[in-house]
């Protein structure tokens, strides 16, 4: 995750759209307060609804400080996070973690098994030769693909609950929390506002990642969100409404390039060393942030099939393939 820029946080475009969204008839006793902030390499953005605006400035502050703590924790662009120190020492020695930690690579392991490697917190050497890592993406040698392949597997990852530390079986092993890192700062936003007396809230991480607490004002079934048309930005796809509700997407239009006539985008299957290819997007509801941004990726990766099957029965999953007709749909 890349450090927060300084400065103002300039809101995107996509952020203003789902904001705007739960704008209807507001009572005029409900004050409406919107910000934004960037860290963890994106931008946060929040739309609260309360009675008294101190009230709302402090539960937008404390949510905020709430996003930069588990930067320090999980960015592995700063040497001096959590995550950073595990990265270096992890392959030569176990290494102690903060309970916060372990129990957050404990989930996405669990995730790496339900989805039978899809989803992999080691992919992180695979971004760095695929060039994802700080840029827009470059096409790798089949022997450089290869030999980051080797460095990348879930199973190379041993948690010790009792002693509450990470290992890994061999040097170059490296964990990634871009898969899961905004969802789960979006979860822990929402426990401060609630913890703050917030009640009808929205928050975003750049559009991609977000959770509807409450309902807004005027608008019972809850914030409405729209889904991206994945072939044209300034086209829908679907609306839905999100009432203690998460949604993640996940689409090949975020980061990509093309070589050679073709597509690659940034979503890696970590079984294949490759880019994932048939699907333009994944959209997944969930009670939790955390699970839909991290169900996003094996279900983008697996395709429709294998996520009609072996979806968890707590979510619901609507997906674009990357058809000569767009196909998009719920999956049943």
């Amino acid at each position: 995750m890349r450090p927060a820029a300084r400065g103002p946080a300039r809101l995107p475009l996509v952020a203003c759209l789902l904001l705007l969204s739960g704008a209807r008839a507001f009572p005029q006793e409900l004050l409406r307060l919107e910000a934004s902030q960037d860290a963890m390499g994106t931008t946060f953005t929040v739309a609260l609804y309360g009675e008294d605006r101190e009230r709302l400035e402090a539960a937008a502050d404390a949510a905020f400080a709430e996003a930069r703590r588990l930067e320090r924790m999980l960015s592995n662009y700063r040497p001096n996070s959590e995550l950073s120190r595990v990265n270096r020492e992890a392959g030569e020695r176990p290494v102690r973690v903060s309970d916060e930690l372990f129990e957050l690579l404990a989930a996405c392991l669990d995730y790496s098994r339900a989805s039978e490697g899809a989803f992999d917190i080691t992919v992180g050497p695979l971004m760095k030769v695929w060039g994802f890592y700080r840029g827009t993406g470059r096409l790798p040698s089949a022997e450089e693909v290869k030999a980051a392949l080797a460095k990348v597997g879930y199973r190379r990852v041993l948690l010790d609950r009792e002693e509450k530390t990470v290992r890994f079986t061999e040097p170059g092993v490296e964990l990634d929390p871009g898969g899961i890192g905004k969802g789960y700062a979006v979860d822990r936003m929402v426990a401060v506002l609630r913890e703050h007396g917030i009640r009808a809230a929205l928050i975003s991480a750049s559009g991609s990642s977000i959770y509807g607490l409450g309902a807004p004002p005027g608008n019972p079934e809850g914030w409405e969100i729209r889904i991206r048309h994945p072939r044209d930005e300034t086209q829908t796809i679907e609306t839905l409404h999100l009432k203690d509700l998460s949604l993640s997407t996940s689409g090949s239009y975020e980061k990509f390039f093309v070589a050679g006539g073709k597509t690659y985008s940034h979503i890696m299957d970590p079984r294949t060393g490759y880019p994932a290819q048939g699907v333009l997007s994944v959209s997944v509801l969930a009670p939790r942030t955390l699970d839909s941004e991290a169900w996003t990726k094996p279900f983008f990766v697996l395709g429709r099939q294998w996520a009609a099957r072996h979806s968890p029965k707590d979510l619901r999953v609507f997906l674009c393939e990357d058809t000569a007709e767009l196909k998009c749909a719920w999956l049943p």
